[in-house]
């Protein structure tokens, strides 16, 4: 487990390092092909802000995202007595729950360290589930955040965001291909470069979020759920809670691609087989396997 948290650690570095080379690199590009200084100075002051808010802010950009609330201990002593045992099992300090006011049984959680994160569940979770089940799921999230698997996937929402608005700045500057200094003729042939690129980067976009939530490994969903496994000393309560969150209908609205990845299962739902790049490039095992691999765990 310690590994992993390494990993997840080296990982969260590695896609902040690339992100701000990425683009400071397509700023370089436009500032050559528009013959423009100013776009490059621009494209390293978002660079810099970037990663500030990936790291500081990204946590509250996915809350928001997600049309989650705060909800206080008296709308809701059950989850809380759940979350305090539980955090008082792991060691953990109790983290800021919140309430998606969706029909869809499902749970996520967010933050930058264990001091300052949060565990969003949805109002079918709490509808649907049992007392055994919900512990299981609340496991499973605190785990996360007891592995350090928070920053990372949070951080991922907001640079996969990044990606789409770069995709769409690549368009909008191929539009304006005539605004540099040197010939029309020199104006047209970047215009057309950049109108290349601007089709190219709106067609990858949406591919290239998806390999960046494969940057989160598929190892730690099932890190998440055999570290819920022997906190609770029942695994089955996971693996009950597994098949009511799959076998539900219901779409869950406020989800997105960015933040799919952050659910304790995918929250597409029937969409899900129309979204055949997002199922190929998922990073949740299927429910199956987590199923077999909790009921295989001896505690």
């Amino acid at each position: 487990m310690f590994n992993q948290v390494k990993i997840n650690n080296r990982k969260t570095a590695i896609l902040i390092t690339f992100f701000l080379v990425f683009i400071i690199a397509l700023g370089w590009l436009f500032s050559l092909l528009l013959d423009s200084y100013w776009i490059f100075v621009f494209a390293v002051i978002i660079s810099v802000a970037q990663a500030f808010v990936s790291y500081w802010y990204s946590d509250k950009i996915v809350l928001f995202l997600s049309h989650a609330k705060p909800i206080k201990k008296e709308e809701c002593p059950e989850l809380y007595q759940i979350v305090e045992n539980l955090c008082a099992k792991a060691n953990l300090p109790l983290p800021k729950i919140y309430l998606i006011n969706e029909s869809q049984p499902n749970a996520f959680a967010t933050g930058r360290n264990k001091k300052h994160s949060a565990v969003a569940v949805t109002r079918g979770l709490l509808e649907r589930l049992g007392y055994k089940e919900l512990e299981g799921v609340i496991a499973h999230e605190l785990s996360h955040i007891g592995n350090k698997d928070i920053l990372l996937s949070t951080v991922i929402v907001v640079l996969a965001g990044i990606i789409s608005s770069v995709s769409q700045l690549f368009l909008r500057l191929s539009f304006w291909g005539g605004a540099g200094r040197g010939s029309k003729d020199d104006n047209r042939a970047g215009g057309i470069i950049l109108l290349v690129l601007g089709i190219i980067a709106a067609i990858l976009a949406p591919i290239a979020a998806s390999l960046i939530q494969l940057a989160i490994s598929r190892k730690r969903e099932f890190l998440a759920d055999s570290s819920a496994a022997l906190l609770t000393k029942n695994p089955e309560g996971l693996a009950q809670a597994l098949i009511k969150i799959s076998q539900d209908p219901h779409p869950l609205i406020t989800a997105t691609n960015s933040t799919a990845h952050l659910y304790i299962s995918s929250p597409f739902k029937g969409k899900q087989s129309q979204r055949w790049l997002i199922k190929l490039f998922s990073t949740h095992p299927p429910i199956e396997e987590r199923i077999r691999a909790l009921r295989k765990i001896n505690v």
